[in-house]
This record gives C-alpha cells, sequence and structure tokens, in this order.
C-alpha cells in the first residue's frame, strides 16, 4: 500500500507536489495521442521516447512503430507491388508501352523514408503547438513517481508526475538461434535498407511475415515463406489459408513444418534441422514481437507485469495495478496490436482523467487488415472463436467466393475473392463475425466496422441496397451458408 502511494492517501499524505500532471513513456501513436488530448485539457504533460538501435544499426524519429517502420512504409510499399500488377493488368486494358518495366528499390525507399520524415517533424511541431515537452531520452523507474531519463549521450536527468501511461509498444523478436542478430533483419530495418534484399527467406507466418513477403514478391523478388505451425495465429484460419494459397499461386513459396537452426555467415545459407539448407541474399525475421517493458523500471514502481511475455495486465479503465501508473497500446495483455486502438485508448484515458469522461476503448468490434497480395480484413470475431463461445449450433455463417469486374477482363483471380458473415441465431442473426479476402479491404470493411458496433444483423443486410459494380456489395446479396454446403462460385454480375 505504501509502495502504490495508496498508505499515503489514507493518512492524508497525498499533497505531494510533482513537477507534471502527466508523463507519458513512449512516442509512438497511443503516447502522442495521450499526451496531445491531456494537454489540452490543460495539464502539464511530458513524452519520452528513445529508439533503441537495431542489431544492425538501424533507428529512427518520433511516431513509433507505425509510422516509421510499420502501417505507413508497410502500405507504402504494398501499393507499390499493386501497382506492377496494374501494369499487367493496363495491357489488356489496351494500354501499350515498352517491355521492360523494371523496379528501382533506391527510388522507392528514399521516396517512402522521405514521406516519413515530414510526419516525424510533424509530431514535434504538434507536441510544441500542444505545450508538450517532448525529450529523446530512454526513461525507467526510479521510485513509483519518479523517472530516470537518460539521452544518446549519456547524460541522466530527472522527473516526476502525479500520474503516468506507459506506451512503449513492442520489438520484433529474433530467433535465439546461432547468427540471427548478426545476419538476419527484422521489419525493423527492411523499410530503409539501402539496398534491395533479393532473394529472400521470411522466416515467420505472423501477418508481418506474410506482408512483407507478399510486397517483395510483387516487387518481383524470389521469395520464401518459411512457417513452424499456421498461417496469421489468431485469425480466422479460414481466411488465413485462403490468403496464403493466393500468395503460393503468386509466385510465393512455403517451406512448412521448419524452424531454423543456424545461419552461416559467408552465403547467409539457412541450415534446417532436418537437413535442409536454403542459400539466400537475406533472411527477414518476423516471428512475433516482443513488449518494450522489461527494462524501464517497473519493478522499482511495483508494476504487476506478465513474466512470460513482458504484457501487462490492466482493467478496464487500462488501469495497472498501482493506481497513478496506466497502459495502452501493444504492451496490454489480451488487447489489439493495433495503431487506431491505441490512439483511441489514449484519447480515451486522457479524457476520463481530466475531463471526468466515463467512455471506455472497446477492445471487441475492431476492425483490422492484413495487407497480404489479396487483403483480408476482418472485424470481431474469427469463425473459430464465435464456435467456442456460442456453440456451432448457434451459428449461421453465410459465405460467398465473387470475382472482381476489375479483374475479369484482365482474365485474372477469377472466384478467388471470398466474403464470410457469422451470425448469432439466438440473438435476430446478429453478425458477430465480419471476414472478406479481396481488394481494398480495409475501405470495403471500415463501413461495416461501424454497422457492427450498432449490432448489424444478417436482415439488415439483406435489406441494404448493394452499390453496384462493388465488392462491398457481396455482403448484401449472401444466401449459402456454410451448413447446406452449397455452391458459392459467382458468375456474370
Amino acid at each position: 500500500a505504501h509502495k502504490d502511494g495508496i498508505l499515503q492517501k489514507l493518512l492524508g499524505e497525498g499533497n505531494e507536489v510533482y513537477e507534471y500532471d502527466l508523463i507519458v513513456i513512449g512516442g509512438g501513436s497511443g503516447g502522442l495521442a495521450c499526451s496531445k488530448e491531456a494537454a489540452a485539457l490543460g495539464k502539464k504533460v511530458m513524452v519520452l521516447d528513445y529508439v533503441v538501435p537495431t542489431p544492425k544499426g538501424t533507428t529512427w524519429g518520433l511516431g513509433g512503430t507505425c509510422v516509421n517502420v510499420g502501417c505507413i512504409p508497410k502500405k507504402l510499399m504494398h501499393q507499390t507491388a499493386l501497382l506492377g500488377t496494374a501494369i499487367e493488368d493496363a495491357r489488356k486494358f489496351g494500354w501499350e508501352f515498352s517491355d521492360q518495366v523494371t523496379h528501382n528499390w533506391e527510388t522507392m525507399r528514399t521516396a517512402v523514408n522521405n514521406y516519413i520524415g515530414s510526419l516525424n517533424w510533424g509530431y514535434r511541431v504538434s507536441l510544441r503547438d500542444k505545450n508538450v515537452n517532448y525529450v529523446n531520452a530512454y526513461a525507467e523507474f526510479v521510485e513509483p513517481h519518479k523517472i530516470k531519463a537518460t539521452n544518446k549521450r549519456g547524460k541522466e536527468m530527472f522527473y516526476t508526475a502525479a500520474k503516468f501511461v506507459l506506451a512503449t509498444g513492442e520489438r520484433p523478436r529474433y530467433l535465439g538461434v546461432p547468427g540471427d542478430k548478426e545476419y538476419c533483419i527484422t521489419s525493423d530495418d527492411l523499410f530503409s535498407l539501402p539496398y534491395c534484399p533479393g532473394k529472400t527467406l521470411v522466416v515467420g507466418a505472423s501477418y508481418v511475415a506474410l506482408e512483407c513477403g507478399g510486397f517483395l514478391a510483387g516487387l518481383g523478388l524470389d521469395v520464401t515463406v518459411m512457417v513452424r505451425s499456421i498461417l496469421l495465429r489468431g485469425f480466422d484460419q479460414d481466411m488465413a489459408n485462403r490468403a496464403g494459397d493466393y500468395m503460393e499461386t503468386h509466385g510465393v513459396k512455403f517451406l512448412r513444418k521448419f524452424v531454423p537452426t543456424k545461419l552461416s555467415s559467408y552465403s547467409h545459407s539457412l541450415n534446417i534441422s532436418i537437413v535442409v539448407s536454403i542459400s539466400v541474399s537475406q533472411v527477414l525475421i518476423a516471428v512475433g514481437r516482443d513488449a518494450c517493458t522489461g527494462k524501464i523500471g517497473l519493478d522499482k514502481a511495483g508494476v504487476k507485469v506478465n513474466a512470460k511475455n513482458g504484457k501487462i495486465p490492466v482493467n478496464d479503465e487500462e488501469q495497472t495495478n498501482v493506481p497513478h501508473i496506466y497502459a495502452i497500446g501493444d504492451i496490454l495483455e489480451g488487447k489489439w496490436e493495433l495503431t487506431p486502438v491505441a490512439i483511441q485508448a489514449g484519447k480515451l484515458l486522457a479524457r476520463r482523467l481530466y475531463a471526468g469522461a466515463s467512455l471506455k476503448c472497446d477492445y471487441v468490434n475492431v476492425p483490422t487488415t492484413v495487407f497480404t497480395p489479396m487483403e483480408y480484413c476482418s472485424c470481431r470475431y474469427p469463425e473459430e472463436k464465435a464456435v467456442e463461445i456460442y456453440g456451432q449450433e448457434n451459428l449461421e455463417v453465410y459465405h460467398s467466393l465473387f470475382w472482381p469486374l476489375e479483374f475479369t477482363v484482365p482474365g485474372r483471380d477469377n472466384n478467388r475473392c471470398y466474403a464470410k458473415i457469422i451470425c448469432n441465431k439466438l440473438d435476430n442473426d446478429r453478425v458477430i463475425g465480419f471476414h472478406y479476402l479481396g481488394p481494398n479491404a480495409g475501405e470495403v470493411t471500415q463501413g461495416f466496422g461501424a454497422a457492427m458496433k450498432c449490432g448489424i444483423t444478417k436482415d439488415q443486410l439483406d435489406n441494404t441496397i448493394g452499390i453496384h459494380p462493388t465488392c462491398a456489395e457481396i455482403f448484401t446479396t449472401m444466401e449459402v451458408t456454410k451448413s447446406s454446403g452449397g455452391d458459392i462460385t459467382q458468375s456474370g454480375c
């Protein structure tokens, strides 16, 4: 009780004067959103952010993973790959141009990183305009209300605050085998890589692995994805396998049921335990991410952490076991690791702390997209989770293949796109799972995400007039259930 500050309050000793009302540790999307919202509500706020360089020496500016080495560069490089496909489609639509169409990695990398640099600067300006004190230093607790901040020159400063928000995010996990940190890269390095990676082995089956492997293959590179078990753990496996099958039929090779044991230095040859050797130019590790909570002094503040994964348990208001310390974003136990979720949680937390608000972040009705070559978007429950919660007998699953009009003239990917909704029969056929595999997945699903928050039912989808001709209209015309075993292929429009 004394360590948590509860005893002092009970004894009427809670009148300590602190330098800041709020200190946010972590300058990613969630941390920036929370700090600016708190400052806008009249509070004195500090943000501390420091990027520990990767084993390859890669570092970046303010803004966190999403802006620098995640969502933004990933989507731009995914778009680069889509443009390559569009060039091929263009010939069928009558566009005539030289057969010599090549891609320049350096041009793309420079353009992408120039844009990211402009965002980094914009965030610094925004913090200044909101009167948030930004400190580029590594923060760690030394007492429950006191932190030490160490800058890149090793200079130490100490700061105190009434409340803290932990928003330190995650970093890619390495393999823990000889040669991994010496000879491999992760997504932290890929987007600013000064050279084209060439023939690449992607180790992992996470969304990061499939997204990166997908756009690298789309740039014309030889790509192999090494999968230990299943694709996209935690996502709907029907959809995950369809996304993987699409990649496989479009040039990405999969090496299944293997794990790396050693990386040889002279040739980037990856040795596998069942006597398999792969020679590649680059190895990209994407086997998951670890929470950045182990070296910020949480033990000195009394904050409980899951020892197995470094995640922080919180209540439904993002409060840790220490009343004045909160946590948001990817470091939370059992919550979505998504930028918009962290932003929403950060803003709502600041409003509850300083504006008397009560609205809490919704961690259930969350739409998200995996930017594989054929994009996959979902909202709420995977089919497996829905069955676990409600029972197979209480669910009806409607599904359909479809062929986007844009693909018909080029004559590609006939009936390779797929849509599925999962309905709760005990609740008026309310939609509890929404899944889409097709072009522009995020754009299609965003509006349906709002509809699901409003509790949309199958009848309401059926009574919605579709926009023709679009991919999204498939959700207004689905009639075939999985249980019926009926034909779901589509022909014509």
